[in-house]
């Protein structure tokens, strides 16, 4: 039995979309007229979902729909009810069409006798290789619903993870674009109308005036070549950066930078520890959990010495040893590990590490947020000041001339 995705018309003309399991296209349709729909298209969705104008296979879905979707599927099965009809239920349930149609088409495959983990790898962008190298290892070790349930609660913290980043970096983004606009508005606008009136006196202007007149001109003249260069620069930067060469080099940089290498080390240490934790506790040998985990990391030189780190571990070192041999994991994290080691404790070590990694780096992120807050409001202010400087300056001169 397949699923087929299908557009009918119920019998006041609305327009009703879906997905239904038959053993063909025909079958369908007849469904179809029994429920009162007329069918307009019938199309199986496994068919659709490898053309360009149905599903896309590499397309993500949000991080908070596969977590509720993930801690869904394993309370289904944790109430013993079989996975074939638990995915039948997560589809009925779910409103995303795309959703609905991923979910009928892996039941579809388990009917036909794949395993989840297969099932699932046919959509890389909604599972990840991380996602099915766990259900893999449930499915082997038959402890499926509690590999789900921590794989929800890996997705539910790495989520929560990347919201606390977003809330501590959002406002001092958002204050340096208003601040920005602020500046940009009192020179194209507010400057000319002032200083106006000091061209037409033909006195001698300071300086400060003089300059704040010529960047006020030179902004109202230029400034939309000013946006076009940083619309190219932007884009000339996304190429480069698609260039692998190019892209290692701007991450070597980032890692030796004093404050932002410290804290691309700390996301990547978090991100590992957490990803081989969880693998581990699943029941997924250390090497290809360390060798998965790797290919999480987006960081070039940092992929590279993990890709490293497992080398020496198939060789028999020992993973703590592998990693400090990196040069790029804290020491604090390579001291954990090596306890873990010694007391045959990884798996829990490398989830409080993973912890200890996460809490640190938000620590640091708000408290760098906080900091650079009013740093932006002090330059902010500074600016301004120039300007009313500017603007006063031939004001105060022209009194004392009056006054003479």
């Amino acid at each position: 039995m397949a699923a087929f995705e299908y557009i009918a018309l119920d019998e006041a003309g609305r327009t009703r979309q879906g997905v239904l399991n038959g053993d063909s296209a025909r079958q369908v349709r007849s469904r179809l007229r029994t429920l009162g729909l007329y069918p307009v298209e019938v199309h199986g969705v496994r068919e659709q979902a490898v053309t360009p104008a149905g599903l896309n296979p590499s397309r993500r879905i949000s991080a908070a729909a596969l977590a509720l979707l993930t801690r869904q599927l394993a309370t289904l099965l944790r109430a013993g009810m079989p996975l074939d009809e638990s995915l039948r239920a997560l589809g009925a349930q779910t409103a995303a069409r795309r959703l609905q149609a991923i979910l009928a088409d892996v039941r579809a495959r388990i009917t036909e006798g794949a395993s989840l983990n297969e099932a699932l790898s046919v959509y890389p962008g909604v599972f990840p290789e991380f996602y099915c190298s766990m259900v893999a290892a449930g499915e082997a070790g038959g402890r499926l619903e509690e590999v789900l349930e921590r794989l929800a609660d890996y997705t539910e913290a790495r989520r929560a993870l990347r919201q606390s980043l977003s809330t501590a970096l959002i406002y001092p983004a958002i204050l340096t674009l208003v601040s920005l606009l602020v500046v940009a508005v009192l020179l194209i606008y507010v400057v000319p109308e002032v200083v106006r009136v000091f061209q037409q006196t033909g006195q001698s202007l300071p300086w400060l005036t003089t300059a704040l007149i010529a960047s006020s001109q030179a902004l109202r003249d230029f400034g939309w070549l000013l946006c076009l260069g940083a619309a190219l620069a932007l884009l000339l930067g996304r190429f480069l950066l698609g260039r692998t060469v190019i892209r290692a080099r701007v991450d070597r940089m980032l890692l030796d930078m004093p404050f932002l290498g410290r804290i691309t080390r700390m996301l990547h240490a978090a991100r590992l520890t957490r990803s081989l934790a969880i693998l581990t506790k699943s029941g997924v040998p250390l090497l290809e959990a360390l060798e998965i985990s790797g290919r999480m990391i987006i960081n070039i030189p940092l992929r590279a010495a993990v890709d490293g780190a497992a080398v020496r571990v198939r060789e028999g070192g020992r993973l703590h040893k592998a990693l400090d041999d990196c040069g790029w994991f804290p020491p604090l994290l390579i001291q954990m590990l090596a306890s873990g080691e010694e007391s045959g404790e990884l798996d829990d070590m490398l989830a409080r590490a993973a912890s200890y990694e996460e809490n640190e780096l938000q620590t640091v992120l708000t408290a760098a947020a906080a900091l650079f807050e009013p740093l932006i409001i002090l330059v902010m202010g500074a600016v301004v000041l120039v300007i009313v400087l500017a603007i006063l300056l031939p004001i105060f001169e022209m009194n004392q001339l009056v006054g003479l």
